[in-house]
């Protein structure tokens, strides 16, 4: 475990990034006003201006391997989780200070607690394993435990993989056909997983995913009636669509060729767009180092490096995911960048 003693700046920095919007979510659930603007504005306004003033990150990893913090962040989301709900369900705050509420608690869930929940999916150790699942079932996306594993870091850069975004495909039909491609995939190849080491059907994680959803629409039911529950979905919504439009931003029209007998080449730094941005990135937890955690998905996030050679977007991941929404914009300025890429 981390201590006092041996705790670097840089996993300071990680941890203050990601647990200081989570404080002002927390606060702001209960007391509203200047609180919840300032949830909106660090995880916007203020994330963009750091990334502007700090600077850009260097290609060199944080070194070590840890899972404290990402057990800290799992903790406080199975705990923010349940207030943001009571809090948007209750007369406790004014509709606009639910409004705002509502908007940063989804920027969190889905770009810090998301981060967070991939970190641990991809973690050998069990407990964090299931830590990272859990956090994704809490969001209604469970089965993302199964498909980003088994079906993304297999397929990615391949039309066969929902996850990856083709060229001149908008954002809205991308996260419509990743969604329901990847609960598909995920599935099939869990079946097959279950058929392969002779384990029965019913022992399929799926049926945790769908039946701990079902648990937790339960429970916010519990918590706060029919209001609590749409409030619930709602958030969980504008969550996975975090975590799809960076999946969208990421893999943006970077193809594998196929080889001579038909199969895709393999998986290269050349296949995933990096942010080298330093402040999103730590919010992030490294996550934007993407072309690294897709040829060594075994190392953490402080061990991520920037490959020198790997395609780079213009902007920070969270103002490419912003100008996104806008398709022609967004083609505008992506579509030359992926034809530089394909003819390099």
């Amino acid at each position: 475990m981390l201590t006092i003693r041996n705790m670097t700046p840089r996993f300071l920095h990680f941890g203050l990034a990601t647990l200081t919007p989570a404080a002002l979510l927390a606060v702001a659930s209960v007391s509203g006003g200047l609180w919840v603007l300032a949830a909106v504005i660090y995880l916007t306004a203020l994330t963009s201006l750091l990334d502007r003033l700090i600077g850009r990150e260097t290609a060199t990893s944080s070194g070590g391997s840890n899972a404290t913090l990402s057990v800290v962040i799992a903790m406080i989301h199975f705990l923010l989780l349940p207030l943001i709900i009571w809090a948007l369900a209750t007369p406790t705050l004014e509709p606009l200070e639910k409004a705002g509420l509502f908007f940063a608690a989804g920027l969190w869930f889905g770009q810090v607690s998301n981060a967070n929940a991939h970190e641990l999916i991809h973690r050998r150790n069990t407990v964090l394993h299931r830590l990272g699942m859990w956090s994704y079932i809490t969001l209604l996306f469970g089965h993302h435990t199964s498909a980003h594993v088994l079906v993304h870091h297999t397929q990615v850069g391949t039309k066969a993989d929902p996850n990856t975004s083709r060229k001149g495909e908008s954002l809205y039909r991308y996260m419509v056909r990743a969604w329901f491609g990847s609960f598909r995939q995920g599935y099939l190849a869990e079946a097959a997983r279950m058929q392969r080491i002779n384990r029965p059907k019913w022992r399929n994680p799926y049926l945790v995913y769908v039946g701990g959803a079902a648990l937790c629409l339960a429970a916010a039911a519990g918590l706060g009636g029919w209001k609590a529950l749409v409030f619930y979905i709602a958030l969980c919504v504008h969550a996975q669509s975090q975590l799809l439009m960076s999946d969208y931003v990421q893999h943006y029209g970077l193809l594998r060729a196929n080889r001579a007998d038909g199969k895709p080449e393999p998986v290269a730094v050349k296949h995933s767009w990096n942010s080298p941005h330093r402040f999103s990135s730590a919010l992030m937890l490294n996550a934007t180092r993407h072309s690294d955690h897709h040829t060594h998905p075994g190392r953490d996030y402080l061990q991520l490096t920037i490959p020198d050679d790997a395609p780079m977007l213009p902007r920070p991941l969270p103002v490419m995911a912003s100008i996104a929404l806008v398709p022609p914009l967004w083609r505008r300025i992506m579509d030359p960048r992926v034809e530089k890429w394909r003819n390099a």
